[in-house]
């Protein structure tokens, strides 16, 4: 058996399970989009990303700074969907030894800008000769403590059947970018969506929102709302219900593929708006300290897995809920 056959969560499992039982001083350990341990009178936050030429991002077609940008906002998304603050960054890049030195400078100014925008202190890393340039950030953050000694931090283990499913922000900008990319596109709307694919916006501020509403349950879009909402089904033991038709498009996206805006919208990824989870009444509140709407788009419901419906009611059937590293795309 090779990992394409288990896929990128089905190793996550097993690599879980063979690991020895965290002790009592990590809070949260593998499953969430960042790890929390007891510092002080609060917690750290904790993850980490890899981005690699070819895989993540294709070298000849984007510039170094988007690179260097995206590959530190896709971690502090990770703590925005947590609730938490950002702080410190490492960066390790691996490079081939034919790399251009002016790339690697364009690489950290993107890093750099990224790291003024939220407030990160980027401290140190390594640097190691690879066939395949890599740029790998672990990123540590900070949230609060809770009455009850508990991380003060949203969860994907936390929805409740009957609670409204929602989103930050406008969907499927960045499938319809990398899409945009491929095809060579040009064009006002084009460059829009390259822009939202290179340069995502991490959802601090919402993140944060929610917490001090009340949400206790949120997932940033990383892999696709259909998958990263199956995450939080999976973790919390619920099922949960989408109307297609009520999730929000990214405007250049529904210009320029308008025949398939809804499912890369559904499927497409690496949006970095986040999904909340909780009554409406919350969701109302947290989009009322934002001053922005929240867009309920379902409802957690009994059973498993995640069902998304036409405008008619009927299941549509995606073939592929979102991006999986590992396993193999069918024939």
């Amino acid at each position: 058996m090779d990992v394409s056959e288990i896929g990128e969560f089905g190793l996550i499992d097993r690599l879980r399970a063979a690991l020895p039982a965290t002790s009592r001083r990590v809070a949260i350990g593998v499953g969430d989009d960042a790890a929390a341990w007891a510092a002080g009178d609060g917690f750290v936050l904790a993850t980490t990303d890899t981005m690699v030429a070819g895989v993540h991002f294709l070298p000849d077609a984007v510039p170094w700074r988007d690179v260097g940008w995206k590959s530190l906002a896709v971690n502090v998304s990770d703590i925005a969907a947590m609730g938490g603050t950002p702080s410190v960054a490492l960066v390790t890049l691996c490079l081939p030894p034919s790399t251009q030195v002016e790339a690697v400078d364009e690489l950290y100014a993107g890093i750099a800008e990224c790291a003024r925008a939220y407030g990160v202190d980027v401290a140190g890393g390594d640097i190691v000769s690879a066939p395949v340039l890599a740029i790998t950030v672990a990123l540590y953050g900070t949230a609060d403590r809770r009455d009850d000694g508990s991380p003060r931090v949203l969860r994907r283990d936390a929805a409740v059947a009957g609670h409204a499913i929602a989103v930050t922000g406008p969907l499927g900008g960045s499938g319809g970018g990398l899409r945009a990319l491929r095809e060579r596109g040009s064009g006002a709307a084009s460059t829009a969506l390259i822009a939202r694919h290179m340069r995502p916006r991490p959802r601090i501020d919402a993140g944060r929102a929610a917490l001090d509403a009340g949400v206790r349950c949120a997932i940033d879009i990383s892999d696709g709302l259909v998958q990263d909402l199956g995450h939080v089904c999976e973790s919390s033991g619920v099922g949960a219900t989408v109307e297609l038709a009520r999730v929000p498009l990214d405007a250049a996206l529904v210009e320029q593929y308008p025949a398939d805006a809804r499912m890369l919208a559904a499927t497409g990824g690496e949006d970095y708006e986040l999904i909340l989870v909780a009554p409406d009444d919350v969701l109302a509140a947290t989009g009322a300290a934002l001053g922005a709407p929240m867009w309920i788009i379902g409802r957690i419901t009994e059973g498993r897995g995640v069902r998304l419906l036409d405008e008619d009611g009927r299941d549509i059937d995606v073939a592929s809920g979102g991006w999986d590293h590992l396993k193999r795309t069918p024939a």
